[in-house]
């Protein structure tokens, strides 16, 4: 057990970075949620990424152990698709009339107005795309652990162990704390309410309340820098004259090597999600086009 626990620790440590990435993304997913259905919206994703390590824990064991060079690949594409939707969420934000009009947007805003419509059947595409970015964002996390845990030795049971609760964890941890950061201002406003607070408590519910909104929007803001940085970090490490060019780059930079190669991987994601969102886009024009051709026959 004390070798599992050396392997938890080093793991622990060199996915710390990606675990505060995955905290502001899943923080964002929650945004433009009613304030009631917050947390059975995050239960819902906490039991989606709970199967998702299900299934990547022993899969990342067999592919690490029977087709290694299989690993970078898959991990590209789960770049790819993050620098995707952090293209997108930019774009949407930005120059919204460059992609076709998100119709399930202006659903979810009349359902949000409309205190008659359930908005579950809403909130299933919501969550269903944060299980899969949380997919992602967990099969690297999982990766990463697994070079860690393997570097530190041991046979493929203590590494499967070490891995799962590294998986367990994280999962944890990640939805516990976001659960807590969506209902800031829930807490704020009890302790306004209550009768039998100080008036310390009752300033600090105000802070809290005051401070909810501005600390959502930050999150919005950080998960979809993080799209960025994630996904594009993994693309250069997937392409070996990209990972070593950006290196020498960052390396002229002295104290802000590390800065450096962050914002040049943000760069390379932001550069091919945009790519892959004007793919996407022309091949959805181009199929809305055959659509119409061929009813009109």
């Amino acid at each position: 057990m004390d070798d599992v626990s050396v392997m938890t620790k080093v793991a622990a440590k060199k996915t710390a970075g990606l675990v505060g990435d995955d905290l502001a993304l899943n923080a964002e997913q929650v945004t433009g949620v009613k304030p009631n259905r917050e947390l059975p919206v995050i239960w819902a994703v906490a039991k989606g990424s709970a199967v998702n390590k299900v299934i990547l824990v022993p899969a990342a064991l067999l592919i690490s152990y029977f087709i290694p060079w299989l690993i970078t690949p898959l991990l590209m594409i789960g770049g790819l698709y993050l620098s995707y939707e952090g293209a997108e969420k930019v774009i949407h934000k930005f120059w919204p009339k460059l992609l076709p009009h998100d119709e399930e947007q202006n659903a979810r805003l009349k359902a949000n107005a409309d205190e008659s419509v359930d908005l579950v059947a809403f909130e299933k595409d919501k969550i269903k795309g944060a299980i899969r970015t949380d997919f992602i964002l967990s099969a690297e996390i999982i990766v990463i652990s697994l070079g860690a845990i393997t570097a530190a030795g041991g046979d493929i049971v203590q590494k499967g162990i070490a891995l799962s609760i590294v998986a367990a964890v994280v999962t944890v941890g990640i939805y516990g704390l976001v659960a807590g950061i969506v209902k800031i201002d829930d807490a704020g406003l009890h302790l306004i309410e209550n009768s039998q607070a100080g008036d310390s408590k009752r300033k600090f519910g105000e802070f809290m309340l005051a401070a909810a909104p501005k600390l959502m929007k930050f999150l919005s803001i950080a998960g979809t820098i993080a799209m960025f940085l994630v996904g594009g970090g993994i693309i250069v490490h997937g392409i070996g004259f990209l990972h070593h060019s950006v290196e020498d780059i960052a390396h002229l930079t002295g104290v802000f090597e590390g800065l450096t190669a962050s914002l040049l991987n943000g760069l390379v994601g932001l550069i091919v999600g945009a790519i892959v969102v004007a793919i996407v886009t022309t091949i959805g024009k181009m199929r809305g086009k055959d659509d119409t051709a061929s009813s009109a026959h």
